[in-house]
């Protein structure tokens, strides 16, 4: 049983996952946005915020925790110089994780996950899904009924407009 035993195991071993981890997290930092299946972007986001949280205070016991997790001193040198400077005034919260819907070979669950303060739209590739509904869209009988009403009032003159103005708008339920 798996009482209590949280995380994502991705299929891997403990040595591979971390492995894993640590690339995208590398290449999150470097590129700021990259795209893998749905559950590697939640384990990396579970992976790489604590790290931010840590490059905020930019210590040489820091820089070292971080790189015991991360193994690439290019990216530990961008995340303490640029990224910890740009995310600075945040509590959290770095990352995004965008649905893209499934890949096309074997239907896996595709992502885009990104450094929130460095893309402020949202990406291109993304198709939006539309949901069909068996009924066609309704129209409002507003739309319809105003032009006509209007050539009327305009064909009787004045006896309708004061008309409509003494009775209020015409009520739904009486005929004509």
């Amino acid at each position: 049983m798996r009482h209590g035993k949280r995380g994502f195991k991705l299929g891997r071993t403990s040595a591979h996952r971390k492995a894993t981890l640590a690339a995208l997290s590398a290449a999150l930092i470097e590129h700021k946005q990259i795209r893998t299946t749905l559950t590697k972007a939640k384990a990396a986001r579970q992976f790489i915020e604590p790290l931010i949280t840590r490059a905020l205070d930019d210590t040489t016991h820091n820089r070292r925790m971080v790189f015991r997790y991360l193994r690439d001193k290019y990216a530990v040198t961008e995340l303490f110089d640029e990224v910890a400077d740009r995310v600075g005034s945040r509590r959290g919260g770095y990352t995004r994780i965008v649905r893209m819907g499934p890949r096309k070979g074997d239907g896996a669950e595709m992502a885009i996950i990104e450094l929130v303060d460095y893309n402020e739209s949202e990406p291109e590739d993304i198709t939006k899904r539309h949901r069909r509904t068996r009924r066609g869209r309704r129209r409002s009988k507003a739309t319809h009924v105003a032009p006509i009403v209007t050539e009327v009032e305009a064909a009787l003159g004045d006896e309708v407009a004061d008309r409509k103005r003494r009775n209020g708008p015409p009520r739904s339920d009486s005929p004509g």
